[in-house]
């Protein structure tokens, strides 16, 4: 291979963290103009490896070779002067200033270097949408925009900065399909301009679709180099976690009890009316439907989140009222949010606080005091149960991965005498692996008898793992399916408004 090929060469790159081998002798090479991907379970180096390319991390040893030029390490600002363009899964965007502000920050235009040109940015702001054929506001606040926008917002800033190489983390991780197909058209016309992508993903589907070459983590190392032409996926979720994942979906039968939780005619305006449902011990009910269908809404209103219109809501036969997340919590129901870091947990505090917070009355010693051994026994043993990759209970939930953030969340919960359990998109930006260890968690909350609610905007999750699935369209149920009725069609069918019944 003629290194002139080459944009991207990393040579046995070492990082170390206290107690954690982040990147074991990782090497790697990325072409010119190719998309490349880059996958692996959480924890297995993916993001140590971004923050080496971007220059928030230095490593311990080795080399870095990028457009002919060999470096030890970056600073953020020379990969950045470089042409070397980081999109986060979490955007750093200034949410009150325009569009064109967005695209110019820390590289305004100026008249004379004394005056900011403004009518100049915006010109520049319209070429780049133009050429990108997206009907975006550049005067807008960009706080204004959808996800979507925003990612591709952040896109056309990186070709703004004559970046070679943009790295996309989870792009797709909270798009709707539309969205995702214009990511894509966007990542096509890129290739055709020579600018190469670094794209990194959970869902290997999208990576089989719009990746040139892989890269595979685990562990700190690279396991597999491979041409996503002759690969198939069967092939790259072994490589990713070791062994062979025979059942995408380990889905088991336990006995269905009495109903739970039962609700009548929940409505808040404009958001859902008028839904009902029940769910019984033992059960997983699966809500389906399109983005803004209302799911995460009814179930922030069901468990006080956010304030109802109307409703009833029984739990074992009696009605109960729930006013605030506190009450649920004492009625017995658990609510894991979708949104993990804002909602699920206090990034600033450690794993061990997180997994505890919910149920200190059970770590009381005496009137007044904590049982600070007691709570640090618990949270080891359940990141041990739970196989949570962190250093020790001591470290902040914010260093944590994506998917062993998740872990912390559903820990928190599991140490509660929560009977009743709402998962919002459980595996969302969950490596294969470790969505797995989810679904056989679920698994074992309901074959205690546990009742899940399992919100998800992935169909086949919904099919694999449900007894029953309710489908929402617009605030309403428009379908329910037993299991041996589940069919895409039907789902799809209710989810577009069509009311089905099977």
């Amino acid at each position: 291979m003629k290194e002139d090929l080459n944009l991207l060469e990393l040579r046995t790159i070492t990082k170390r963290f206290p107690g954690v081998l982040a990147l074991d002798s990782v090497s790697m090479v990325v072409k010119k103009g190719e998309v490349h991907g880059l996958v692996g379970e959480n924890g297995a180096g993916k993001s140590t490896l971004i923050k080496v390319l971007a220059g928030a991390h230095s490593p311990d040893s080795g080399d870095i070779l990028f457009d002919g030029q060999s470096y030890p390490s970056f600073t953020p600002h020379q990969a950045m002067d470089l042409g070397i363009a980081c999109i986060y899964q979490e955007l750093n965007q200034v949410p009150y200033m325009t569009v064109t502000e967005n695209i110019f920050l820390g590289r305004e235009l100026k008249k004379n270097n004394v005056f900011l040109d403004r009518a100049e940015a915006k010109q520049q702001t319209l070429n780049l949408l133009k050429d990108f054929e997206l009907d975006i506001d550049p005067n807008l606040a960009i706080g204004l925009l959808g996800v979507g926008r925003r990612q591709m917002v952040e896109i056309c800033k990186a070709v703004h900065a004559n970046a070679k190489l943009i790295i996309m983390d989870e792009p797709t991780a909270s798009l709707s399909e539309k969205e995702t197909k214009e990511l894509f058209r966007i990542v096509e016309k890129l290739k055709k301009k020579n600018v190469t992508m670094i794209f990194i993903s959970h869902r290997l589907e999208e990576i089989k679709l719009i990746c040139d070459s892989l890269t595979v983590m685990r562990d700190g190392t690279v396991v597999a180099e491979e041409q996503m032409h002759s690969v198939a996926i069967d092939t790259i979720i072994k490589q990713m976690v070791g062994h062979d994942i025979k059942h995408k979906y380990p889905k088991k039968e336990f006995p269905i009890g009495p109903v739970s939780l039962e609700v009548k005619g929940l409505s808040r305006k404009g958001l859902f009316n008028d839904i009902c449902f029940s769910v019984h011990e033992g059960e997983i009910l699966g809500v389906s439907g399109l983005v803004g269908a209302g799911r995460t809404e009814m179930a922030r209103g069901l468990t006080g989140a956010d304030p109802l219109d109307s409703g009833a809501i029984f739990i074992g036969g009696e009605k109960v009222t729930i006013k605030s997340p506190r009450d649920s919590i004492h009625a017995g129901i658990a609510f894991l949010t979708e949104d993990r870091k804002n909602q699920g947990l206090i990034l600033l505090q450690s794993v061990e606080f997180n997994s505890t917070l919910v149920n200190l009355e059970d770590f009381k010693k005496r009137k007044f005091f904590i049982d600070l051994k007691k709570i640090k026994e618990a949270s080891q043993k359940m990141v041990t149960d739970m196989r949570i990759k962190v250093p020790s209970v001591a470290t902040l939930a914010g260093q944590l991965s994506g998917g062993n953030q998740q872990k912390v969340v559903i820990a928190k919960w599991l140490m509660t005498q929560a009977r009743i359990f709402i998962f919002d998109e459980p595996t969302r930006g969950i490596d294969v692996g470790a969505k797995i260890e989810v679904y056989n968690l679920i698994n074992e909350l309901v074959s205690k008898g546990a009742a899940v609610i399992m919100i998800s905007s992935e169909m086949d999750e919904c099919m694999g793992m449900a007894d029953r699935i309710i489908v929402m369209h617009e605030g309403e149920i428009t379908g329910e399916f037993l299991r041996d009725a589940f069919t895409q069609e039907n789902i799809m069918y209710a989810a577009s408004g069509i009311r089905v019944n099977a």
